[in-house]
């Protein structure tokens, strides 16, 4: 793995309506890129904003569904009929709105505690790629949180240094709900592409310390260390940059 660090491509456009747009090409390029090339699609999500984003735009790419597999960068620890499973929310806006079918969802098992649920989603994960020291995912959706966190990772949180597993636990999330698990910084910085889509001024003072002053927040943490890293924002997110 080369230790060159990608350079962040900032796409600036008019509207939120315009990055859902963006951010539903971009899957749409990528996921037809990745089937050629490798035979699958492995996308990782994030919930928010996000799946807002893509249970709207989704539907409409033209793309080989039967070969996607679908996976979480961070999911909350509760049962997927709470509305905070962000699961949940995928399912019910894509799954038979596309032909995207349940089982191409890689999810935690809810019932475990939060160590165990950590281990057996990473014990899937694995399965989905063996033989490998890191996962390599062709797209990271991550979202950023008020506090600059990325997935479950917040800042000044031990798991930032996590540099074992691939995926962490969290027992206490300082946003509830306070148990989840984690894709940690190793497994995220070695995607093919990582990207965030945001809009909205209440995101331009964290996106101006990140990009513009380059604190050291877990959103800024996203590097890729041999591929692409892509902010796709608004006007009024990129504002104050």
């Amino acid at each position: 793995m080369t230790s060159t660090k990608s350079p962040a491509v900032r796409k600036v456009v008019e509207s939120e309506k315009e990055v859902a747009k963006q951010l539903c090409t971009l899957v749409e390029h990528l996921s037809n890129e990745a089937i050629e090339a490798r035979g699958r699609f492995t996308i990782g999500l994030s919930g928010g904003s996000m799946a807002k984003f893509l249970c709207g735009g989704l539907p409409s790419i033209q793309t080989s569904w039967d070969k996607w597999l679908l996976f979480f960068c961070d999911e909350r620890l509760v049962p997927f009929s709470n509305d905070d499973s962000t699961y949940k929310i995928y399912q019910a806006g894509l799954v038979g709105k596309t032909p995207l079918k349940d089982e191409q969802f890689v999810t935690i098992n809810p019932d475990l505690e939060v160590q165990a649920a950590a281990k057996d989603y990473e014990e899937k994960i694995r399965a989905k790629f063996p033989d490998s020291d890191w996962p390599r995912f062709d797209l990271l959706l991550l979202g950023m949180g008020p506090d600059g966190h990325t997935a479950s990772l917040f800042p000044g949180h031990p798991l930032l240094d996590e540099q074992s597993v691939w995926v962490a636990a969290i027992s206490d999330s300082p946003k509830p709900p306070p148990c989840r698990v984690t894709m940690t910084f190793p497994v995220i910085n070695n995607a093919h592409c990582c990207a965030f889509a945001m809009a909205g001024e209440g995101k331009a003072d964290m996106v101006k310390r990140i990009l513009g002053d380059g604190e050291a927040l877990p959103s800024g943490m996203v590097q890729p260390t041999d591929g692409e890293l892509l902010w796709i924002l608004d006007k009024s997110a990129a504002s104050k940059l």
